[in-house]
């Protein structure tokens, strides 16, 4: 059987989960979050694009073409 979660769940659960049993405060979690839909709006965004499908894929097994 074949789960398909997309990563802003995943990392969603994680936030969820940093919060709920590391005791990680909302506002630095609301604030990382903020930090990355800036960082989307600079030169570097397709280098994390790049990244993050490479280990998506790395993890999947799968390449894109």
């Amino acid at each position: 059987m074949t789960v398909s979660l997309p990563l802003v769940v995943v990392l969603g659960l994680i936030a969820w989960g940093a919060v709920k049993f590391l005791g990680v405060r909302v506002w630095l979690v609301v604030v990382i979050a903020l930090f990355g839909f800036y960082l989307a709006d600079t030169f570097v965004a397709p280098a994390i694009v790049s990244g993050t499908r490479t280990g998506v894929d790395a993890v999947n097994g799968t390449t894109h073409d």
